[in-house]
Order: structure tokens, then sequence, then C-alpha cells
């Protein structure tokens, strides 16, 4: 709207029947797109195993990283810290989001590089167990998984040829 007088005439007119910017903002999100949303925790040792989990209720590919869904109104770095206590009843701190991507048709995965703070404790009824895996002995696991793991190795082995912390890299 170039017209700067239609704007104050346009703005009037909300102000005069404001609930229609929130019956618009309705109407707005019933036709967005929605995604479900899932985060996982890629956790590695100080040999640079990865930590995986195996699933109860992931039938193709049950070993894979530790993590879960997003729930409502809550961040990503938040799910990822939530999940992993619930999983493993393990404190941890989201250094970076390593990767992000549509995984399918109205799903969004996160992948995020977290730092344990302690060690990991009672399991949840959702998994069978857990193992530390060499890079190079990883089970079958969803690709996306597998390629942040990657990911996140390749930050790692940087910040440690560069002699930082290895967990410093923010």
């Amino acid at each position: 709207m170039q017209n700067p007088q239609g704007r104050v005439r346009l703005a009037h007119f909300i102000r005069r029947i404001p609930y229609l910017i929130g019956l618009a903002a309705r109407l707005y999100r019933l036709i967005q797109p929605k995604y479900s949303i899932g985060v996982v925790a890629i956790i590695f040792n100080e040999q640079n195993q990865v930590l995986l989990v195996e699933h109860v209720y992931h039938p193709l590919h049950p070993w894979g990283l530790p993590g879960g869904w997003i729930g409502r109104n809550e961040a990503p770095d938040q799910t990822v810290k939530r999940e992993i206590r619930e999983e493993l009843s393990m404190d941890i701190d989201p250094l970076r989001l390593v990767s992000a991507e549509i995984t399918y048709r109205g799903h969004l995965d996160m992948a995020y590089l977290c730092q344990p703070k302690d060690a990991i404790g009672q399991m949840s009824d959702e998994l069978l167990g857990y193992r530390w895996f060499d890079i190079d002995q990883l089970p079958p696991m969803k690709r996306f998984q597998y390629e942040a793991i990657l990911q996140a190795l390749t930050l790692v082995n940087e910040a440690t040829e560069l002699n930082y912390d290895r967990y410093n890299i923010r």
C-alpha cells in the first residue's frame, strides 16, 4: 500500500473494530503450514564415541540419538534438555544447533551438539538401552541423524585441532 493516507484510514478502521485483527490472525494460522518438530542430542565422550539409545517405539531404526518432540510453546534447546533428562536422567548443555531439515512432509528434525553435565542415570521406559558407539561402528539409523553426527564430530575435531576446549564451540 503506497498511499500513506490509505494506511492511516486502514489503521483507524482496525482501531474501531480491534477484534478483526484477532479473527484475521486465527484465520491466517488455519491456512499456514503446520509442522511437528523433533529434536535430538549429539553427545560425545572423551574417545569421540557418540551416545545412542535403543528406542522401544522405533521399529525400523531402533538405535538412534536421544531426543523427542517439541512441546507447545517450548523452545527447541529447552526441549532437548527436557527430553534427555526424561530419557536418561542426565542434564546437558545444548551448545549448538548442528542441523535442521524437513525429513518428511510436515516434520522438521533438529540436532544439537550437547555437553553432558553429569552421568547417565535411570533410563525411561521408552528405551531398551544405551551405548557409546565409535563412528565407524554405527548401527543402521536415520540418515538425518547419521549426517548430523558427522557434522558435529567435524565441529568437535576442528575445535580440538585449534586447541580449544572440545566443547567451547558455540
